[in-house]
């Protein structure tokens, strides 16, 4: 067996694992590569790809699926597959699997790590530690304890679990929105079912863990914002487009809420200029909350085990359904 393995990316500087991995399984196999412009590549090679390894944030839209004549999976290093047009693929016997799972420690850390950065007011004290007050005349407002504070979290999938759990260890209060939450469960989590409406006026820090859908764009724009505490704070790891980016914007400036940690943006990735980089109590993480020693080696292990899977004709059980 000869496939030709195409690895479409342009984040990371190698590719040791995959490559390993893959000639292991297939010694004859052949790998190519291309960053995220690949469409002149699509003609050259890559409609002859048996097998496509492709980075979150690139788009397999359906006329590049049209163009594949061999291709049996469609590889996603990532925990979503919004970009991958899952249907178009489907109909031609593809196969498009996804990492889910892989970075619910390193994620879940990262919004307990934001809900601190905010709590303690890091960005003011950051500012003023040189500008003569000191101790208790530093401080512009107290803010609560965090055993004090509710945190309210939408979409209760693996990494919302892991940070309710984290957040309970803290003594928070938990507040949850997800329609596929059962009551029984939530008592069985220690957290408390609630509706949008519910949540965002009581939570002094909401935190996004949803899928990306027609459903879900959006979800979060300036009625949701104007129902929030003005002290309350925002974190996104999920997709920027779950938010109205301009509503946040707008209802920060606006003193509506206090501000947001995004770790993922509507313009993905960024070209730098975008509005929301240059808002005040805004900080935007470059989509980095995923990244750990441990969480890379295993989207690239999982990545290249659900190829060598399907081009063995297994089934994968990352696949999506």
């Amino acid at each position: 067996m000869k496939p030709l393995i195409w690895i479409i990316d342009e984040e990371w500087s190698d590719y040791n694992i995959e490559q390993e991995r893959l000639k292991q399984a297939f010694p004859n196999c052949v790998i190519k590569y291309s960053g995220n412009d690949y469409q002149k590549d699509l003609d050259d090679f890559g409609r002859y790809a048996d097998a496509i390894l492709c980075q979150v944030y690139v788009t397999i839209g359906e006329e590049t699926v049209e163009k594949l004549e061999n291709c049996q999976i469609i590889a996603v290093y990532g925990g979503g597959y919004d970009r991958v047009a899952v249907d178009a693929a489907k109909s031609k016997d593809i196969t498009v699997t996804y990492v889910p799972g892989y970075c619910v420690e390193d994620v879940s850390d990262y919004v307990i790590s934001a809900i601190y950065f905010f709590n303690k007011n890091l960005p003011y004290y950051l500012q003023v530690a040189n500008k003569g007050s000191w101790g208790a005349q530093a401080v512009s407002v107290l803010t609560p304890r965090i055993a004090s504070s509710t945190l309210l979290i939408i979409g209760f999938g693996r990494i919302g679990q892991k940070v309710a759990e984290k957040a309970n260890a803290a003594h928070m209060r938990v507040l949850v929105h997800d329609p596929r939450l059962s009551n029984s469960d939530a008592i069985e989590c220690g957290v408390i079912k609630v509706t949008l409406q519910e949540g965002l006026p009581e939570a002094d820090y909401v935190t996004l863990h949803t899928t990306y859908t027609s459903e879900t764009d959006g979800l979060l724009a300036m009625p949701e914002f104007k129902l929030m505490k003005q002290t309350a704070h925002v974190i996104n790891t999920s997709r920027g487009r779950v938010m109205n980016e301009d509503d946040l914007i707008e209802a920060v400036k606006s003193k509506f809420i206090s501000g947001a940690m995004l770790d993922v943006i509507a313009n993905e990735p960024p070209i730098g200029s975008e509005a929301v980089f240059s808002c005040p109590n805004i900080y935007v993480t470059p989509h980095v909350s995923y990244l750990s020693v441990e969480s890379l080696h295993t989207l690239k292990e999982r990545a290249v085990a659900n190829v060598i899977t399907v081009l063995n004709g297994g089934q994968s059980k990352d696949a999506v359904i």
